[in-house]
């Protein structure tokens, strides 16, 4: 049975000129009514897709129109039923960041790569730690700090020289960006199911923002991430290209 088909496209020309191509020569619905959402751009409008699509349960397929397209496939005006029926499908869960403002205001964001901890001004950040309820560090003195998942690792976790994780791997990446105190601390792997919380301390003098993927909530000072079980999103990959495959590689890369 084919597959209805609706595209979506990053805000370029060149992402916007592959949607006209495509819709001239498939036939195509409206998201809501689609089986598999086609989606045309870089990694970061991936990741707007999915997060726009929470709660769904609609499978992305996305194709490159962008810059590096970690997370996308190879772009093609062909053959893209076969490659949509053929793909193989990787499940995500993203992490909840649930931040508490300098103001007592409390938010909550999806995050599928990452979830950033950043200064905001010249002074270095100054963090306390927890897992699971338990102190792990009582501070950390750094740029930042990165929790990251295995879809997520081969991105700003890996810039800041984290580990990368399989995707199967049933771990986070908790990674300091320019840590100064402690030095030699080069971050930790944690259960998947971890409750990891950040304590900012003094966030009047030190302010820090916490992004989820690219949403930021700015001069927090308490921030918690946990893995949201109950919510799977679904990536579609040509079988040549899958996304274990892209990780593997991605440390024999020199």
């Amino acid at each position: 049975m084919t597959k209805k088909l609706a595209f979506v496209a990053a805000d370029t020309a060149e992402a916007a000129s592959a949607k006209a191509a495509l819709e001239h020569r498939h036939d195509h619905v409206a998201v809501n009514e689609a089986d598999v959402i086609i989606a045309l751009g870089g990694d970061g409008h991936m990741l707007h897709t999915l997060r726009s699509l929470i709660g769904h349960n609609k499978p992305i397929y996305g194709m490159n129109r962008g810059t590096v397209g970690f997370l996308m496939n190879d772009f093609s005006l062909d053959e893209l039923a076969e490659r949509v029926a053929d793909a193989e499908i990787v499940s995500l869960h993203p992490l909840i960041m649930e931040c508490t403002s300098v103001k007592g205001e409390v938010t909550e964001n999806f995050a599928i790569n990452e979830v950033s901890l950043l200064r905001e001004t010249r002074q270095a950040a100054k963090l306390q730690i927890s897992v699971d309820g338990r102190e792990r560090m009582k501070e950390l003195v750094c740029d930042g700090c990165i929790v990251a998942t295995p879809a997520g690792s081969t991105a700003y976790n890996l810039s800041a020289h984290g580990p990368i994780l399989p995707i199967d791997a049933m771990l986070l990446a908790l990674t300091p960006i320019s840590a100064f105190r402690p030095r030699r601390w080069h971050g930790a792997l944690l259960p998947h199911d971890a409750v990891i919380q950040f304590d900012v301390l003094e966030p009047k003098k030190r302010p820090v923002s916490a992004v989820a993927d690219n949403v930021e909530i700015r001069d927090v000072s308490r921030v918690k991430i946990h893995e949201d079980r109950s919510t799977c999103l679904q990536l579609l990959f040509d079988k040549e290209q899958s996304l274990s495959e892209r990780i593997l590689l991605e440390q024999f890369v020199h």
